[in-house]
């Protein structure tokens, strides 16, 4: 009924009919009939007007074009779809969504579309990894043997040479260890630097993201706990050489203040 509608007017004359937005005129001399299908200059144009509203970030609008001319079989709309399903600019990650419009595009030879599957696929083969560096890594592959510095116990205090020469030996022992290992992990931070790139290549923009938060956190407790336990051991060790010194000064005056021996008797 609409066609036969349109063929009338146009029998009539002088009825102009309003073009869709976008649509170019006919050709002089061209015949004019009933179009079917977006033109493949209405679909460039409105693929242009798409990619500039997805340039600015205007994904809701950008979303609704590109869902429209991928519905009509633009293979390109179906690529940028996928992508925008796959990287949550969709409104949120939905890989059932992007496999399929990438299933579409890659179905008409579109390359990103074919390469899209196959990193979804390395996807489910590395998730363990992926799940790993998004919550899982703690740092613990930082504190090789050489970097284990258990923190040394103090007495109260010494009261021989043998004794103190021993536990400021390893009050020195303990410091070179705790040096090396901040060393260590200033040299190691951002931890974002240890996820393999073969990895990081396989993250959404999201996983990213969340990857960057979880380490960093982790990165903090570990710069907080050394920090700590630092303190805790040069407390030990400074309480310990307080009362060593206390006790060798009192010892020290008790033996010049004691009287000479009696050697007469």
């Amino acid at each position: 009924m609409k066609t036969a509608l349109f063929c009338a007017a146009l029998l009539c004359g002088g009825v102009a009919l309003a073009a869709e937005p976008g649509a170019r005129s006919p050709a002089k001399g061209a015949a004019t009939k009933p179009v079917a299908a977006a033109s493949p200059a209405n679909s460039a144009a409105e693929l242009a007007e798409a990619d500039a509203l997805f340039a600015k970030k205007s994904y809701p609008e950008a979303l609704a074009k590109y869902t429209k001319l991928a519905n009509a079989g633009n293979v390109m709309a179906q690529q940028h779809l996928g992508e925008m399903y796959f990287y949550g600019e969709a409104g949120s990650v939905d890989m059932d969504k992007a496999a399929q419009w990438f299933q579409k595009a890659a179905a008409k030879g579109n390359a990103v579309a074919i390469a899209s599957l196959e990193l979804m696929k390395q996807r489910e083969a590395r998730r363990a990894d992926l799940d790993y560096w998004l919550a899982k890594y703690d740092g613990s592959d930082l504190r090789t043997n050489d970097y284990r510095c258990p923190a040394p116990r103090f007495p109260a205090m010494s009261k021989v040479n043998e004794e103190i020469d021993y536990y400021s030996g390893k009050m020195k022992d303990w410091e070179a260890c705790h040096n090396r290992w901040v060393k260590q992990l200033n040299a190691s931070l951002p931890l974002t630097k240890r996820i393999p790139e073969d990895i990081a290549k396989l993250m959404t923009k999201d996983e990213t993201e969340k990857a960057n938060a979880h380490l960093k956190e982790v990165g903090d407790r570990l710069a907080e706990d050394t920090k700590v336990a630092g303190k805790m051991v040069v407390a030990d060790f400074d309480a310990w050489r307080a009362g060593t010194e206390a006790y060798v000064k009192e010892h020290n005056e008790m033996v010049k203040n004691a009287p000479p021996p009696d050697n007469g008797k």
